[in-house]
């Protein structure tokens, strides 16, 4: 890499930055070339990185379940039944609808987006370092070139892709539990009403544009929550590491602090899918 190129911003952007991979007119293409290639660009380590994470979830917890005893449990067996009764009893408090699918939800949410966010206590230059590596040994590349990021929840990509699911549930229950008439009524006569009928018209389309903003400001709020947390959570990692020899205390104060803000994120991201499902499970107009 020329030396003009080893600054401490290219530094933080090499790090910032996604390992992509698009399809152009000349086949596929990765990183760089994929600049113009518009939204059609796949962000393979985010992908990688959450599927892994994702997999090793069920893994962990199918391995609990087959090795489940009536006994005496095991430290392995109480520490997964403390989870699941955690979150059990939170989907209890909070959600006053009937589904079995929101407290299999709402662990696999937390669990998740807990394994996502705790990528983030990785030293920043471990993994991309050896990436780098592997890409210039193997395959001839410079490893400025290659990139790699390992904390899912920093790529705006991801947390909207999951906050579009729980935006797509919410939806989905309210047309259940309301009906297609019952939910464009939600949408259209609240929270203004009138016995007027001409007045009622008029208020119509301002109930429709309250209601819209507020439901669509539902998953955007899930989703640059968590990112913001992370990204700049990462960032600051990022610059410690830049520090030289005083990085190593300093990344040690910053990663116990930072261990609350990866629990707390994976569970507001939680409680909040099952408050916004609760309320569109709700009947109550």
């Amino acid at each position: 890499m020329a030396a003009e190129e080893v600054t401490l911003s290219s530094h933080i952007q090499h790090h910032l930055t996604n390992a992509k991979m698009c399809s152009t007119d000349t086949g596929l293409a990765f990183n760089k070339a994929c600049a113009d290639s518009g939204f059609w660009t796949w962000h393979v380590d985010t992908l990688a990185w959450s599927i892994g994470l994702g997999l090793l979830f069920l893994w962990i917890f199918r391995s609990a379940a087959k090795k489940s005893t009536l006994g005496v449990p095991g430290k392995f067996q109480c520490f997964i039944e403390m989870i699941v009764e955690f979150v059990g009893d939170n989907v209890r408090d909070t959600f006053h609808g009937k589904s079995k699918l929101i407290a299999p939800l709402a662990l696999t949410i937390f669990v998740w987006v807990f394994l996502m966010n705790l990528m983030d206590l990785i030293p920043v230059d471990f993994l991309p370092a050896f990436a780098g590596l592997v890409g210039e040994t193997a395959f001839g590349m410079d490893s400025h070139d290659v990139y790699m990021k390992i904390v899912p929840t920093t790529d705006i990509n991801l947390t909207a892709a999951l906050a579009l699911g729980v935006f797509i549930l919410m939806i989905g229950y309210s047309i259940k539990i309301k009906g297609v008439l019952g939910f464009v009524k939600e949408l259209t006569l609240h929270p203004f009403s009138s016995n007027n009928k001409l007045a009622m018209v008029f208020l119509i389309p301002c109930n429709l544009l309250l209601e819209l903003i507020a439901l669509v400001a539902k998953p955007f709020s899930l989703a640059l929550r968590l990112f913001g947390n992370l990204y700049a959570g990462e960032l600051i990692f990022i610059l410690i590491g830049a520090v030289g020899l005083m990085q190593l205390p300093l990344h040690f104060i910053w990663a116990v602090f930072h261990i609350l803000v990866i629990v707390l994120q994976a569970f507001v991201f939680m409680m909040l899918t099952v408050v916004y499902l609760s309320m569109a499970s709700s009947d109550n107009h």
